[in-house]
């Protein structure tokens, strides 16, 4: 039987607050409307930063990159590294097609790189570097032609390590904006700011919002809400690993989701205790300790089998598993972000260095799409060639017939035009192209 031991206060939506939208709306048309003059405007009210021109010179990205101790360089590089790395290796997965599905009739795709990306890098309460590499590099190996960046300043300054880490991860043009105010630069363009074909990137509800609703004038990775995280664990794990694991992840924000299932209740309630000690001594307490009370739960489960639909259902972005067989969950599991397997993973991983994207679906959207990852920087583009005049005038025959059963006159003739073109050699053909 599925059962909780904690029931979150709180039960995070999809709804949008009407005032983030409200005030979203404004700010997009604002610069719609003014372009460059809005842009500023916005930055010195929201940012507190004045510039000419907010895309950055050789020289001051040389100066970010140069500011990096020997250390943090070597960091960024090994953690860029991995990123690179995985994403090359999920390109080489996506080939193009080509096959003769019938003699003579030759259907296939391309995996076609979009033109222009721009990449938000959220940088106001904690400058999140790492969103660089999840989507300059990812978009970079995709092939796209044109990567820009925005990232807001950090404490009034260009924030220094994100624009190291956007200039090696390959960004063709960096801007320090932040806010709904880059979303619509790039979203939407202005005399100096060319405009994108897609937006990439985590951000706070009125980056998401600003997102959301550019969406269809441009293409977005996806809806991204509060970070997520979901420990599933049975009693060979321990309470200080679970605890330390939902709490670090809990200090994203007060409105972050921290989930435990188990069928061990004695590590349930040892659980509790571990965070009750964490949260006094752990430095983001007032944050996670907030998002525990409110959004965290506890799931007790008789059985793995309801362990997996408890945590389907959950459908979190992150999902921890410290059980004594990881792959059983690995197998089983169909609603999810991302899975970390066994105590020697964990989100941070994830976040920062090892490898796979960070950016995943958030608010049960993981029962429709996984995360952000190199193929959604491509367009798969279907093509089709006819090589002979029987293949045509076959084609043509079952077409045109399927037309009329639409209704659809014009569509027919197009058939039947290449059937009397290219079927007067074979009178079968040219009979069948005929409607009853």
């Amino acid at each position: 039987m599925i059962r909780h031991l904690k029931t979150a206060r709180i039960v995070q939506g999809m709804t949008s607050d009407p005032a983030v939208t409200q005030t979203v709306e404004r700010l997009l048309r604002e610069v719609e409307q003014e372009g460059d003059v809005a842009i500023r405007r916005l930055s010195i009210k929201f940012d507190g930063l004045d510039r000419e021109n907010y895309r950055l010179d050789e020289t001051e990205i040389k100066a970010c990159i140069d500011g990096l101790s020997k250390q943090e360089r070597l960091d960024l590089d090994f953690a860029q590294t991995q990123v690179r790395n995985f994403a090359q290796a999920q390109r080489e997965t996506m080939l193009d097609l080509e096959v003769e599905t019938l003699p003579g009739v030759v259907l296939g795709h391309r995996h076609i790189p979009i033109a222009n990306v721009g990449c938000y890098v959220p940088g106001g309460k904690y400058p999140l570097l790492a969103s660089a590499h999840m989507t300059v590099l990812t978009a970079k190996v995709a092939g796209c032609d044109r990567v820009i960046t925005c990232a807001p300043p950090f404490k009034g300054e260009i924030a220094q390590k994100i624009v190291a880490a956007q200039a090696l991860a390959g960004a063709d043009e960096i801007y320090v904006l932040g806010g709904v105010q880059a979303i619509a630069a790039m979203g939407q363009g202005t005399r100096t700011i060319a405009g994108v074909d897609m937006l990439a990137g985590p951000g706070n509800a009125y980056v998401a919002e600003a997102k959301r609703l550019l969406f269809g004038k441009v293409g977005i990775d996806l809806f991204a809400g509060p970070t997520e995280t979901l420990v599933i664990a049975d009693d060979t794990a321990d309470g200080e690993i679970v605890a330390t694991d939902l709490l670090g992840q809990a200090e994203h924000g007060v409105n972050s989701p921290a989930v435990l299932i188990t069928n061990s209740e004695a590590l349930a309630k040892d659980t509790l205790k571990e965070i009750e000690r964490l949260l006094k001594i752990l430095p983001t307490a007032a944050v996670a300790g907030k998002a525990w009370d409110d959004y965290g739960e506890i799931i007790l489960c008789d059985t793995l089998e309801e362990m997996v639909i408890a945590a389907d259902e959950v459908a979190s972005e992150h999902v921890q598993v410290l059980t004594a067989d990881p792959d059983y969950f690995l197998n089983n599991m169909k609603d999810y972000g991302a899975l970390f397997l066994g105590a020697r993973t964990n989100v941070a991983f994830g976040d920062k260095v090892i490898g796979t994207n960070h950016t995943l679906p958030t608010l049960k959207a993981a029962r429709y799409t996984g995360g952000l990852w190199v193929g959604k920087f491509l367009k798969t583009c279907t093509y089709q060639r006819v090589l002979t005049d029987e293949a045509s005038a076959l084609i043509g025959s079952y077409g045109s017939r399927l037309c009329h059963m639409e209704g659809f006159v014009g569509h027919a003739e197009q058939a039947n035009l290449r059937v009397r073109r290219y079927g007067k050699k074979n009178v079968g053909y040219a009979m069948a192209a005929e409607p009853n």
